[in-house]
Order: C-alpha cells, then sequence, then structure tokens
C-alpha cells in the first residue's frame, strides 16, 4: 500500500509528493521514495514594504528636486525683492505674494504630472520670496524695540511653523482618508481668507516708499557678522530640509511604514518648533540671542545624528522633536539679530537684509533635498544624516562672534543721539549695554 505526504515548500513556492511502496519490500530492505515537484502560483499577501530598492533610489533624486526647485526659485528671486520693498513698502508685495502662492496651490490640486508639480511647486517660490522678504520687514520697521521686536518676529515665526513642519502630517492624513485633492483645496481656503484680511488690514494698493535710502545688498554682503547669522539659518534648517523627502524613503524600506505614518513622523518635529519659536522669541532677549543660537545649533547637530538609530515610527519622536525645537532656537534667535546688526552697523532699512536671512533660509532648502537624496541615493540614509550633523556641530562656535558685535563709528553717533527712536542691546559676558544712553547722560549731569 502507498502512503503519499504532500510537503509545501515556502522557499521555493512548490510542493513535494513523496510516496513509500512499502509492499514489495522485503525485511532488511530500504524503502524507495519517489519525488514529484509542482509549481504552484501562491498570490502574496498584500504588505506596505517596497519590493524594488531601486525604484526607491531612483524617487530620492525625483522628490529631492521637487522639495528643491521652490527654494531654488525664491533663491534667485529674493535679491529683486529686498530692494524692491525699499522703493514701494511692504504692502504691495506681501499681498502679491498671496495672489501667487493662492495660484499655485489651485494648481497642486488638479495637477496629474511630475512636470505640473514641478512648475506649481517654482511658483510657490516667487510668492514666498514676497511674502516672507516684505513681512519680517514690516515687523522690524513697526517694532524698533529690540525685545518687542523679537516677540513679533518669534510669533510670526511661530505661523512659519504651522506651514513649513505641520504641513507633511496634515497632507499624509488627508491624502490616505480624504484624496489627493483635498489638502491643496483646504489650503486654498485658507488664502483666500488671508487675502481679504489682508485687504482690510494693510490696504495694499497704497505704495509707501522708506524715507531713507537702504544699505545696498552687496555692501550688507560683506559684513561677517550677518553672513554669521545667515550661516545659522541655513544649516540649522537644512538638516530638516534633509529629512523631508529621505526620511519618509528610509522609512517605507526599514520599517515598511504605511501612507500616513510618513507624515506624521514630522509631528513632533512640528510641535516642537512652534514651542521654540514662541518660548525663545522671549528667552532669548534676556539670556543672549548668540547662545541660544549656538546651542540650538549643537542641538540640531545632536538629534539629527540620533535620527538613523530609530527602529520603528516611535523611535523617531525624540530625534525629531530636538530637531524642531532646536531650529525654533536658531530661527526666533538670528531672524531679530538681522534686523539688530542693520540698526547697528548699517542703515535702519529692513528690507534687503531679510532678503538675505530668506536667502540663507532658501539655500538650506534648495541644497538640502536635492542634495540629499542624491546624496543618499549614494552612500545611505545614515551617513547622509552623520554629515549634516557634523557640519551643524562645527558651525556651531562661530555663533559666540555674536555675543558682542561693534557698532560702525558713523553708526554709533546716531546711536548716542538722545532722539534716536531705535532702542538696541549690546550683550557681553558681565552685563548688558543699552543704546541710546540719554537717560544715563542726563542722570550724571543732573549729579554733577
Amino acid at each position: 500500500m502507498d502512503n503519499f505526504q504532500s510537503i509545501f515548500s515556502y522557499y521555493d513556492n512548490s510542493t513535494m509528493v513523496t510516496g513509500n511502496e512499502s509492499e514489495q519490500t522485503q525485511p532488511g530492505e530500504l524503502h524507495q521514495t519517489q519525488t514529484e515537484q509542482m509549481v504552484v502560483t501562491v498570490t502574496p499577501s498584500p504588505s506596505d514594504c517596497p519590493k524594488d530598492d531601486k525604484e526607491l533610489l531612483n524617487e530620492n533624486v525625483r522628490v529631492g528636486l521637487l522639495f528643491a526647485s521652490k527654494a531654488t526659485v525664491q533663491l534667485m528671486t529674493n535679491p529683486f525683492i529686498g530692494p524692491l520693498t525699499n522703493r514701494i513698502g511692504y504692502q504691495i508685495p506681501l499681498f502679491a505674494g498671496f495672489c501667487i502662492m493662492f495660484v499655485s496651490t489651485i494648481m497642486f490640486a488638479f495637477s496629474g504630472s511630475y512636470a505640473l508639480l514641478f512648475i506649481a511647486r517654482s511658483l510657490q517660490g516667487v510668492g514666498s520670496s514676497c511674502s516672507s522678504v516684505a513681512g519680517m520687514g514690516l515687523l522690524a520697521t513697526v517694532y524698533t524695540d529690540d525685545e518687542e521686536r523679537g516677540n513679533a518676529m518669534g510669533i510670526a515665526l511661530g505661523g512659519l511653523a504651522m506651514g513649513v513642519l505641520v504641513g507633511p502630517p496634515f497632507g499624509s492624513v488627508m491624502y490616505e482618508f480624504v484624496g489627493k485633492s483635498s489638502p491643496f483645496l483646504v489650503l486654498a481656503a485658507l488664502a483666500l481668507f488671508d487675502g481679504a484680511v489682508q485687504l482690510l488690514v494693510l490696504q495694499p494698493s497704497r505704495t509707501q516708499a522708506e524715507s531713507q535710502k537702504g544699505t545696498p545688498l552687496l555692501t550688507l554682503l560683506k559684513d561677517p557678522y550677518i553672513i554669521i547669522a545667515a550661516g545659522s539659518i541655513c544649516f540649522a534648517n537644512m538638516a530638516i530640509a534633509m529629512l523631508e523627502p529621505a526620511l519618509p524613503i528610509w522609512m517605507m524600506e526599514t520599517m515598511c511604514s504605511k501612507k500616513w505614518q510618513l507624515g506624521v513622523a514630522f509631528l513632533p518635529a512640528s510641535i516642537s518648533y512652534l514651542i521654540g519659536t514662541n518660548l525663545f522669541g522671549i528667552l532669548a532677549h534676556k539670556i543672549g540671542r548668540w547662545l541660544c543660537a549656538l546651542l540650538g545649533m549643537l542641538i540640531v547637530g545632536i538629534s539629527i545624528l540620533c535620527v538613523p538609530f530609530a527602529k520603528n515610527i516611535y523611535g523617531l519622536i525624540a530625534p525629531t522633536f530636538g530637531v524642531g525645537f532646536a531650529i525654533g532656537m536658531v530661527d526666533s534667535s538670528m531672524m531679530p539679530i538681522m534686523g539688530y546688526l542693520v540698526d547697528l552697523r548699517h542703515v535702519s532699512v529692513y528690507g534687503s537684509v531679510y532678503a538675505i536671512a530668506d536667502v540663507a533660509f532658501c539655500m538650506g532648502f534648495a541644497i538640502g533635498p536635492s542634495a540629499g537624496g542624491a546624496i543618499a541615493k549614494a552612500i545611505g540614509f545614515p551617513w547622509l544624516m552623520t554629515i549634516i550633523g557634523i557640519v551643524d556641530i562645527i558651525f556651531a562656535p562661530l555663533c559666540f562672534f555674536l555675543r558682542s558685535p561693534p557698532a560702525k563709528e558713523e553708526k554709533m553717533a546716531i546711536l548716542m543721539d538722545h532722539n534716536c527712536p531705535v532702542k538696541t542691546k549690546m550683550y557681553t559676558q558681565n552685563n548688558i549695554q543699552s543704546y541710546p544712553i540719554g537717560e544715563e547722560e542726563e542722570e550724571y549731569e543732573s549729579d554733577e
């Protein structure tokens, strides 16, 4: 009698049929085994894990270029927007930025090809340039006191956090559960509301040129203290810029993450950036903005180095929280310092210096995704994080030079004037020197 047994192999998806002929078997004889192999088609279970690593590596470059296109266009537009605000004021460029952003957002909602997405993303760069340069310049003009200016810019950067860092989790959840066009349609509605508020409050139909001619852009670029402040903004934001396109792909490769998790991974950075900008907009003035920026650069570098050690989405919470919080420290410290350096060393017209600040921000978001995607493809995501982390740590000590930047002689004479409306502070090791010092001189004269 034949005994048959089927054995299924999960290794090569085949079935082994084994039969033992025992009827004619004499004692002492070995059993004969017959084996048949048949091809079995097995339907694989659905999985979110990527099937082709090469395809994902190529996506690193394409997604990186798409991210970088906006920052690259914004980088090229900023040098023109800064001087333009000096001539016509801040209101018209601010409203023009809203109009361009609204059009690009509608394009995103209905684009069906990579080329259209690229054009919409690039158009965003022009709108962002108008909005960010004019917005920061307007705040620096309205708030002349150094402490009030820092508080106002901290709040403004908190709004920036809602756009730059809340975008990924919001977009991924809406894409997963509602549809591709839904996040962009919501943003377009918010943009319309913003435009209505601008029309009522700022009245952008009127031009308001600056009363004095601002310092030329090239002169500001030669100031080493402005370059250090701009470098801090650039390298700190480059860290999150490299994470945005590369981290989701790395999560799919190593964690088999679902689509909604790819954006939610940035949620800790969003929350911490919001906390950091609002908290250090106030604290940085008291403990020294240079110190906040220095510590922020160190924390960014250390947090980025810890990202590749995460084994699941929960392991990303602490590093991404640290990155967002530290970038908030740097941005809320360096943006007021840019205005302070112009007050101290140049003419108090702010369009050009905040064009430089936005150029630095854009360089981080232009170089970061484009170079980051290529580096991740060539040597891997962990090495990409190691490189940018070390760069941030090495750059951090340069912030020490912003501790007490010297004023130029002719500018110091203006700041000493009793009628000077600008009040700035210089942070020294033992005390805080305030300008103008008219009240102290009056007390000294009364004592005599």
